[in-house]
Protein backbone atom coordinates (compact mmCIF):
# COMPACT_ATOMS: atom_id res chain seq x y z
CA UNK A 1 0.00 0.00 0.00
CA UNK A 2 3.11 1.95 0.90
CA UNK A 3 4.21 1.85 -2.49
CA UNK A 4 1.31 2.21 -4.61
CA UNK A 5 0.51 5.43 -2.21
CA UNK A 6 4.11 6.92 -3.01
CA UNK A 7 3.34 6.35 -6.65
CA UNK A 8 0.17 7.90 -6.58
CA UNK A 9 1.37 11.04 -4.37
CA UNK A 10 0.87 13.34 -7.56
CA UNK A 11 -2.55 13.37 -6.85
CA UNK A 12 -2.51 15.58 -4.02
CA UNK A 13 -0.45 18.14 -6.25
CA UNK A 14 -2.45 20.17 -8.82
CA UNK A 15 0.64 20.57 -10.58
CA UNK A 16 0.48 16.48 -10.73
CA UNK A 17 -3.13 16.76 -12.44
CA UNK A 18 -1.96 18.66 -15.01
CA UNK A 19 0.62 16.83 -16.22
CA UNK A 20 -1.63 13.66 -16.33
CA UNK A 21 -3.95 15.96 -18.28
CA UNK A 22 -1.79 17.20 -20.59
CA UNK A 23 0.06 14.11 -21.28
CA UNK A 24 -2.76 12.06 -21.78
CA UNK A 25 -4.14 14.32 -24.44
CA UNK A 26 -1.06 14.44 -25.91
CA UNK A 27 -1.26 10.49 -26.22
CA UNK A 28 -4.32 10.48 -27.36
CA UNK A 29 -3.27 13.28 -30.23
CA UNK A 30 0.15 10.55 -31.00
CA UNK A 31 -2.47 7.64 -31.06
CA UNK A 32 -4.48 8.95 -33.94
CA UNK A 33 -1.94 7.99 -36.25
CA UNK A 34 -1.89 4.62 -35.17
CA UNK A 35 -5.70 4.38 -35.10
CA UNK A 36 -6.06 5.57 -39.02
CA UNK A 37 -3.44 2.73 -40.25
CA UNK A 38 -4.53 0.10 -38.10
CA UNK A 39 -8.88 0.83 -39.60
CA UNK A 40 -7.43 0.74 -43.61
CA UNK A 41 -5.35 -1.91 -42.52
CA UNK A 42 -7.59 -4.11 -41.00
CA UNK A 43 -10.67 -3.31 -43.36
CA UNK A 44 -8.78 -5.08 -45.58
CA UNK A 45 -9.72 -8.55 -43.56
CA UNK A 46 -12.53 -10.47 -43.95
CA UNK A 47 -15.57 -8.78 -41.95
CA UNK A 48 -15.57 -10.79 -39.48
CA UNK A 49 -11.96 -10.41 -38.24
CA UNK A 50 -11.94 -6.94 -38.78
CA UNK A 51 -12.81 -6.25 -35.43
CA UNK A 52 -10.73 -8.87 -33.85
CA UNK A 53 -7.60 -7.87 -35.49
CA UNK A 54 -8.48 -4.39 -34.12
CA UNK A 55 -8.71 -5.24 -30.63
CA UNK A 56 -5.77 -7.26 -31.22
CA UNK A 57 -3.72 -4.29 -33.11
CA UNK A 58 -4.87 -2.07 -30.21
CA UNK A 59 -4.10 -4.57 -26.92
CA UNK A 60 -0.84 -5.14 -28.68
CA UNK A 61 0.17 -1.52 -28.26
CA UNK A 62 -0.65 -1.54 -24.83
CA UNK A 63 1.48 -3.83 -23.99
CA UNK A 64 4.26 -2.24 -25.75
CA UNK A 65 3.76 1.04 -24.21
CA UNK A 66 4.28 -0.27 -20.92
CA UNK A 67 6.88 -2.46 -21.82
CA UNK A 68 9.10 0.10 -23.35
CA UNK A 69 7.67 2.90 -20.17
CA UNK A 70 9.73 0.06 -17.54
CA UNK A 71 12.39 0.44 -19.59
CA UNK A 72 12.89 4.07 -19.99
CA UNK A 73 17.03 3.90 -19.21
CA UNK A 74 17.26 1.78 -22.26
CA UNK A 75 14.71 4.10 -24.15
CA UNK A 76 16.78 7.11 -23.21
CA UNK A 77 19.60 6.04 -24.50
CA UNK A 78 18.02 5.97 -27.68
CA UNK A 79 18.71 9.11 -28.48
CA UNK A 80 22.11 9.13 -27.69
CA UNK A 81 24.10 9.25 -31.80
CA UNK A 82 25.24 6.39 -32.64
CA UNK A 83 26.76 8.10 -35.32
CA UNK A 84 27.44 11.18 -37.77
CA UNK A 85 26.08 11.04 -41.11
CA UNK A 86 26.68 14.85 -43.44
CA UNK A 87 27.00 16.37 -40.32
CA UNK A 88 24.01 15.29 -38.59
CA UNK A 89 24.43 12.76 -35.50
CA UNK A 90 21.92 9.59 -35.68
CA UNK A 91 20.43 7.93 -33.19
CA UNK A 92 19.11 4.50 -32.91
CA UNK A 93 15.81 6.52 -32.21
CA UNK A 94 16.28 8.73 -36.01
CA UNK A 95 16.93 5.40 -37.05
CA UNK A 96 13.84 3.62 -36.02
CA UNK A 97 11.98 6.83 -36.79
CA UNK A 98 12.72 7.05 -40.40
CA UNK A 99 12.81 3.19 -40.97
CA UNK A 100 8.83 3.72 -39.99
CA UNK A 101 8.38 6.60 -42.08
CA UNK A 102 9.62 4.89 -45.10
CA UNK A 103 7.48 1.99 -44.45
CA UNK A 104 4.57 4.50 -44.41
CA UNK A 105 4.96 6.40 -47.24
CA UNK A 106 5.48 3.36 -48.99
CA UNK A 107 2.52 1.16 -47.92
CA UNK A 108 0.67 4.20 -48.61
CA UNK A 109 1.90 5.06 -52.16
CA UNK A 110 0.50 0.97 -52.87
CA UNK A 111 -2.37 1.33 -51.32
CA UNK A 112 -3.46 4.49 -53.64
CA UNK A 113 -1.67 3.23 -56.17
CA UNK A 114 -4.40 0.20 -56.19
CA UNK A 115 -7.17 2.55 -55.33
CA UNK A 116 -6.48 4.33 -58.29
CA UNK A 117 -6.23 1.80 -60.63
CA UNK A 118 -8.48 -1.11 -58.92
CA UNK A 119 -7.57 -3.31 -62.24
CA UNK A 120 -4.23 -3.68 -60.99
CA UNK A 121 -4.44 -6.34 -59.08
CA UNK A 122 -0.54 -6.33 -58.11
CA UNK A 123 0.74 -5.28 -54.49
CA UNK A 124 -1.33 -2.86 -52.67
CA UNK A 125 -1.42 -1.81 -49.15
CA UNK A 126 -1.32 -4.88 -47.82
CA UNK A 127 -2.04 -7.51 -50.37
CA UNK A 128 -5.37 -8.38 -52.06
CA UNK A 129 -8.49 -9.37 -49.53
CA UNK A 130 -7.36 -13.10 -50.12
CA UNK A 131 -3.50 -12.74 -49.84
CA UNK A 132 -4.16 -10.64 -46.27
CA UNK A 133 -4.10 -12.91 -43.05
CA UNK A 134 -4.76 -11.97 -39.78
CA UNK A 135 -1.08 -12.95 -38.67
CA UNK A 136 -0.14 -10.89 -41.62
CA UNK A 137 -2.09 -7.70 -40.46
CA UNK A 138 -0.97 -8.58 -36.62
CA UNK A 139 2.46 -8.17 -37.45
CA UNK A 140 2.09 -5.21 -39.93
CA UNK A 141 0.44 -3.16 -37.05
CA UNK A 142 2.77 -4.34 -34.14
CA UNK A 143 5.53 -3.39 -36.69
CA UNK A 144 4.20 0.72 -36.57
CA UNK A 145 3.06 -0.23 -32.96
CA UNK A 146 6.48 0.33 -32.20
CA UNK A 147 7.80 2.98 -34.06
CA UNK A 148 4.62 5.09 -32.81
CA UNK A 149 5.36 3.65 -29.12
CA UNK A 150 8.97 4.85 -28.76
CA UNK A 151 8.15 8.10 -30.19
CA UNK A 152 5.19 8.39 -27.57
CA UNK A 153 7.19 7.17 -24.49
CA UNK A 154 9.92 9.94 -25.67
CA UNK A 155 7.32 12.05 -25.42
CA UNK A 156 5.89 11.07 -22.23
CA UNK A 157 9.83 10.80 -20.52
CA UNK A 158 10.14 15.01 -22.01
CA UNK A 159 7.07 15.91 -20.29
CA UNK A 160 7.19 14.25 -16.93
CA UNK A 161 9.74 12.47 -14.57
CA UNK A 162 6.20 10.44 -12.34
CA UNK A 163 6.14 7.19 -14.31
CA UNK A 164 2.56 6.71 -12.68
CA UNK A 165 1.58 9.68 -15.01
CA UNK A 166 3.04 8.03 -17.94
CA UNK A 167 1.04 4.59 -17.07
CA UNK A 168 -1.99 6.03 -16.06
CA UNK A 169 -1.78 8.28 -19.69
CA UNK A 170 -0.73 5.66 -21.83
CA UNK A 171 -4.13 3.20 -20.54
CA UNK A 172 -6.69 6.41 -21.06
CA UNK A 173 -4.99 6.63 -24.69
CA UNK A 174 -5.12 3.35 -25.80
CA UNK A 175 -8.46 3.05 -24.11
CA UNK A 176 -9.80 5.70 -26.40
CA UNK A 177 -8.07 4.51 -29.68
CA UNK A 178 -10.16 1.29 -28.23
CA UNK A 179 -13.63 2.96 -28.09
CA UNK A 180 -12.63 4.58 -31.32
CA UNK A 181 -11.12 2.23 -33.68
CA UNK A 182 -14.87 0.27 -34.67
CA UNK A 183 -16.58 3.40 -35.50
CA UNK A 184 -13.39 4.91 -37.28
CA UNK A 185 -13.20 1.60 -39.67
CA UNK A 186 -16.99 1.70 -40.14
CA UNK A 187 -16.88 5.65 -41.46
CA UNK A 188 -13.92 4.78 -43.55
CA UNK A 189 -15.44 1.74 -45.09
CA UNK A 190 -18.41 3.60 -45.70
CA UNK A 191 -16.99 6.42 -47.31
CA UNK A 192 -14.49 5.26 -50.01
CA UNK A 193 -13.23 9.22 -50.61
CA UNK A 194 -12.11 9.39 -46.56
CA UNK A 195 -9.83 6.56 -47.39
CA UNK A 196 -8.02 8.37 -49.89
CA UNK A 197 -8.03 11.47 -47.04
CA UNK A 198 -6.61 9.04 -44.52
CA UNK A 199 -4.29 7.56 -46.99
CA UNK A 200 -2.57 11.09 -48.00
CA UNK A 201 -2.60 11.50 -43.61
CA UNK A 202 -0.14 8.51 -43.59
CA UNK A 203 1.72 9.51 -46.27
CA UNK A 204 2.15 13.03 -44.67
CA UNK A 205 2.76 11.70 -41.43
CA UNK A 206 5.22 9.13 -43.01
CA UNK A 207 7.15 12.32 -44.37
CA UNK A 208 7.19 13.63 -40.93
CA UNK A 209 9.15 11.17 -39.43
CA UNK A 210 11.16 10.59 -42.20
CA UNK A 211 11.87 14.54 -41.40
CA UNK A 212 12.32 13.96 -37.51
CA UNK A 213 14.49 11.13 -37.89
CA UNK A 214 17.01 13.66 -40.36
CA UNK A 215 17.00 16.24 -37.79
CA UNK A 216 14.05 18.44 -39.02
CA UNK A 217 11.71 18.71 -36.65
CA UNK A 218 8.30 19.78 -37.48
CA UNK A 219 5.98 20.95 -35.06
CA UNK A 220 2.59 18.41 -34.03
CA UNK A 221 0.60 21.20 -34.38
CA UNK A 222 1.00 22.17 -38.08
CA UNK A 223 0.97 18.66 -38.77
CA UNK A 224 -2.75 18.22 -37.14
CA UNK A 225 -3.95 21.44 -37.74
CA UNK A 226 -3.06 20.38 -41.56
CA UNK A 227 -5.02 17.62 -40.87
CA UNK A 228 -7.74 18.83 -39.58
CA UNK A 229 -7.87 21.21 -42.29
CA UNK A 230 -8.29 18.55 -44.88
CA UNK A 231 -10.65 16.37 -42.99
CA UNK A 232 -13.39 20.13 -42.60
CA UNK A 233 -13.08 20.50 -46.13
CA UNK A 234 -14.17 16.77 -47.09
CA UNK A 235 -16.77 17.00 -44.32
CA UNK A 236 -18.01 19.74 -46.11
CA UNK A 237 -17.90 18.35 -49.77
CA UNK A 238 -19.65 15.10 -48.26
CA UNK A 239 -22.09 17.10 -46.88
CA UNK A 240 -22.49 18.71 -50.03
CA UNK A 241 -22.90 15.30 -51.78
CA UNK A 242 -25.53 14.51 -49.78
CA UNK A 243 -27.71 17.34 -50.48
CA UNK A 244 -27.39 17.03 -54.01
CA UNK A 245 -28.33 13.73 -53.99
CA UNK A 246 -31.54 13.91 -51.43
CA UNK A 247 -32.57 17.15 -53.44
CA UNK A 248 -36.04 16.99 -55.37
CA UNK A 249 -35.38 16.89 -58.81
CA UNK A 250 -37.19 19.46 -61.30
Amino acid sequence: MNFIAEHLSFLSEPAGWAALATLVVMEVVLGIDNLIFISILTNKLPPEQQARARRLGIGAALVLRLALLFTISIIVQLTAPVFELFGHGFSWRDLILIAGGLFLVWKATKEIHHTVDPEDHKDSMVGSAVQLTMGAAISQILLLDLVFSIDSIITAVGMTDEIAIMVIAVIAAVSVMLLAADPLSKFIAANPTIVMLALGFLMMIGMTLIADGMGYHVPKGYIYAAMGFSALVEGLNMLARRRKKNAPKA
